[in-house]
């Protein structure tokens, strides 16, 4: 398998309960929590090892919290990178309401980065002796990081010779594909936020993945459609890769498990097309799975077989 790196410039630990109900000016009591890790990155390489594979975790973390999320990863056998910030890493609120089944997600800011910080984070990237195949940088930015900060890295990431995937949104995006980059995974919304207007239908949704292929700011467009699967785009046209119909029990995570999916399945030497429907199996089992517990690994193989045998059956 090829070197993947993963790098999560805003990590988390995510803290998730249930209470019965969620009531207005009321004091609520919550079961027992789940501390797990989190952030983009971070949740990629976690989905990553569940799958069966390895990668190395690049991350800033700073104070008490830090030092929790690296015992969280070590204890799941992540190997980490992890960058000493003064700043606290900060946590994140998932609770569950029992009485409606509904979740709610808090997600906290970042606590600052300083230059010094956040340069450093890069200068460990282009000075990494593993010389990865890939590079995946996934998540917000906290304060105190530039816009262009993904821009910079998928320039590192041409320096080492990697195919550099970028899952964020906005403007950080927007600058990283002006750079260009290998695959970005947006939603529709994230799309529509790229090129300023609403993408109505389908035929929108093609014309515009194919500009950004044909314009050279990535090689390929995982489109999520939500339930309604992935809209996969690369210079060989456009293809619609279905989802399966899974029992959910919780979000979070699903997206970093389909990129760590792709990601793992293109370091095994797979083609695009089913490297992408591997990464829908394992976002269709991380939404199985309760809490941020993310993907399992049985469950997504389990998945990815079940779509190639419709695939096999529609021909």
């Amino acid at each position: 398998m090829q070197t993947i790196i993963t790098l999560t410039m805003n990590p988390t630990i995510d803290k998730s309960a249930s209470v019965a109900q969620v009531l207005v000016e009321r004091k609520l009591y919550c079961h027992s929590p789940l501390f797990e890790p989190g952030g983009g990155g971070v949740n990629v390489s976690r989905a990553i090892r569940k799958l069966g594979g390895e990668s190395t975790a690049l991350f800033p973390c700073g104070g008490a919290t830090g030092d929790h999320l690296l015992e969280l990863l070590q204890q799941e056998g992540l190997t980490c990178r992890p960058i000493t910030v003064e700043g606290l890493t900060r946590e994140n609120l998932v609770v569950f309401e029992e009485s409606s089944g509904q979740q709610f997600r808090f997600g906290m800011p970042g606590a600052p980065l300083n230059d010094k910080e956040w340069h450093q984070c890069l200068d460990v990237l282009a000075a990494t002796d593993q010389k990865p195949a890939y590079i995946v940088a996934s998540g917000s930015l906290p304060p105190g990081v530039p816009d262009d900060f993904y821009a910079q890295v998928a320039r590192i990431g041409k320096s080492l010779g990697a195919r550099v995937i970028v899952d964020t949104s906005g403007i950080p995006l927007c600058l990283a594909l002006e750079e260009g980059v290998y695959l970005i995974k947006p939603n529709i919304r994230e799309l529509a936020d790229l090129v300023g207007r609403e993408l109505v239908d389908e035929t929108s949704q093609r014309k515009i993945s194919m500009e950004m292929v044909s314009s050279g700011k990535c090689a390929v467009v995982a489109l999520s459609l939500g339930a309604g699967g992935v809209l996969l785009t690369t210079a060989d046209g456009h293809e619609r890769l279905q989802t399966p119909v899974v029992p959910i029990k919780s979000k979070v995570g699903a997206g970093d498990s389909m990129v760590g999916g792709i990601v793992l399945s293109l370091s095994r030497g797979n083609e695009v097309r089913n490297a992408v429907r591997f990464g829908i199996a394992a976002g269709a089992a991380a939404v199985m799975t309760p809490g941020s517990e993310l993907c399992r690994r049985e469950d997504a193989e389990r998945l990815y077989e079940q779509l190639r045998a419709d695939i096999t059956q529609q021909k």
